[in-house]
């Protein structure tokens, strides 16, 4: 029998764009795959359930290959759900393709 911390998958996958959100326990995640207009929608609708559960959350984009504005824009949703929650979220290796728009845009210090 798995325990509570056991490793937990979300999968969504389509021909042309392919995610995963893992919950690696505590509050920590693992996101990989693409992270893109065609991709983001469905990574908010796994990752709602999953975030509320958690007042502290970290979120690993290290093994994210694809990043585009539309995942920038998601960061930006999942900052604002978790303060109206009163929760934290922290990113950590973001891609730097999205650090750029960040940079670009001028919403690295919401980040």
């Amino acid at each position: 029998m798995p325990s509570s911390s056991a490793l937990k998958v979300k999968r969504a996958s389509s021909p042309m764009s392919d995610f995963e959100l893992k919950d690696l326990g505590g509050g920590r995640f693992e996101l990989s795959g693409e992270m893109s207009f065609d991709t983001v929608d469905r990574i908010l609708r796994a990752s709602e359930g999953q975030f509320n559960r958690h007042d502290n959350l970290e979120v690993d984009f290290s093994r994210v290959h694809d990043a585009d504005s539309a995942g920038l824009a998601l960061l930006l949703e999942w900052k604002s759900r978790a303060h109206q929650r009163s929760a934290q979220i922290h990113f950590t290796a973001l891609p730097q393709s999205m650090l750029a728009i960040a940079q670009t845009t001028e919403v690295q210090h919401l980040l």
